[in-house]
């Protein structure tokens, strides 16, 4: 099976269906799509719900079975004759590599062509080793990780990659991220396509995050806000069933808003007061350690809170209390359906989110939380990696995307 041209797609192509839902057109992409969520049907039924000839959706089925994409799935029962043969969506075909790049982290996957993550693993990184050195260890663990899926660079199908700061999607470059020296502009895609030679997908981590959680957990909420509470704080914002990046990819950037208790202490964007300064992990463990706590990073508040320290667990709910400042706004403005927490302070479990309800639901609109939900999230520190395999598979499958596979294959 030949593998997809490596090119980054602009963020038009990788949103656009070119056609896709008008069966006027007879290729091979729309047709995939009647069996991409894996119901077996017969050529007899996709020319009927296609209006297509039988001969055309014949050409179309075999070019879908070259690739792999498609593949018998059992006999339909016979009106006469011989049973007609069915085919589903083989997702198994193929393989993302998913990867969720953290602060002190990086969490690498391999899914399928579902979501279905295969086989994972977790190695500690520095971000502010710059994009060479950490780019270099990543890509050696996802090789490895290949391997012990028993898979191979060539059943590749692309790449997710998420960073932890803001990202020109149509570009996959870093846009002065604050945590991220020497990662401005650098060209990722171009730089991971040096060692696999596949499309190659780039966002901020949130934003991955939101897919992954309402892909997995939360597939009928049209509005939904994933909000990441750890090192940074961001929000990743999917609203009428899309996420939303904003005109420059920086939408969801709640962390240097500036709430009510900042006062004037200073951000390491510049500014003061900003809710990152006074809720992310270092934050509440620095204002612990300024009242006699020993607690140095995020890691060590939530130690604290689950042995029961008051001063930790109250600095959780004042934590949550900030956040939830900002996020009253955000339901204001949005109206999502579902907040989800996430992020290594979430993992506290109820004192932040109780922080977050207490002030969301005080300062929001009665009618825009009348139904809403504000919840742990579900996917935990999985849900970069599902988000990043998400984002690539709607993209690789979509139906311009196949058609361009199967003229490839047709090439070859």
């Amino acid at each position: 099976m030949p593998k997809p041209p490596a090119q980054t797609p602009s963020r038009a192509s990788a949103g656009s269906a070119n056609g896709a839902g008008s069966f006027g057109h007879s290729r091979a992409g729309d047709v995939f799509q009647l069996l991409r969520n894996g119901q077996a049907r017969t050529r007899a039924e996709l020319a009927d719900i296609t209006g297509l000839a039988r001969s055309t959706v014949a050409a179309r089925i075999d070019s879908l079975t070259a690739l792999g994409l498609i593949g018998p799935a059992g006999e339909a029962v016979s009106s006469g004759g011989r049973p007609p043969s069915r085919f589903a969506f083989q997702p198994a075909s193929r393989v993302i590599l998913a990867v969720d790049v953290g602060a002190t982290h990086a969490l690498i996957g391999v899914t399928d062509l579902n979501g279905r993550v295969l086989c994972e693993l977790r190695e500690s990184i520095d971000i502010a080793a710059g994009p060479n050195a950490v780019l270099d260890d990543v890509l050696n663990h996802a090789e490895q990780l290949l391997q012990q899926c028993g898979r191979h660079e060539r059943e590749l199908a692309g790449i997710g990659i998420g960073l932890p700061g803001p990202v020109e999607h149509s570009t996959g470059k870093p846009a002065s991220p604050p945590i991220m020296p020497g990662w401005d502009g650098f060209d990722v895609p171009a730089y991971v396509q040096q060692r696999f030679s596949t499309e190659v997908l780039v966002d901020n981590d949130v934003n991955i995050m939101a897919l992954g959680e309402r892909a997995t957990y939360w597939p009928d909420a049209e509005n939904l806000l994933f909000i990441k509470v750890a090192t940074g704080i961001g929000a990743g914002i999917i609203s009428g069933g899309l996420l939303q990046r904003g005109a420059d990819g920086t939408a969801g950037d709640i962390g240097h808003i500036r709430v009510p208790r900042g006062g004037e202490v200073l951000c390491r964007c510049g500014n003061y007061g900003c809710l990152e300064a006074m809720a992310s992990g270092p934050a509440v463990a620095a204002a612990l350690a300024a009242g006699g706590v020993p607690a140095r990073t995020g890691e060590d508040v939530l130690e604290l809170a689950r042995r029961g320290n008051l001063a930790a667990i109250a600095a959780m709910r004042q934590a949550g209390r900030d956040v939830g400042d900002v996020l009253a706004a955000c339901v204001n403005l949005l109206n999502p359906s579902v907040i989800v927490i996430g992020g290594g302070l979430s993992s506290a479990g109820e004192y932040l989110l109780a922080g977050v309800r207490e002030i969301v639901y005080q300062r929001s609109l009665p009618l825009a939380t009348s139904r809403l939900r504000i919840v742990q999230s579900m996917a935990t520190d999985h849900a970069g990696v599902l988000g990043a395999g998400r984002m690539v598979i709607d993209h690789v499958l979509a139906p311009a995307s196949v058609e361009r596979l199967v003229a490839s294959h047709l090439q070859v």
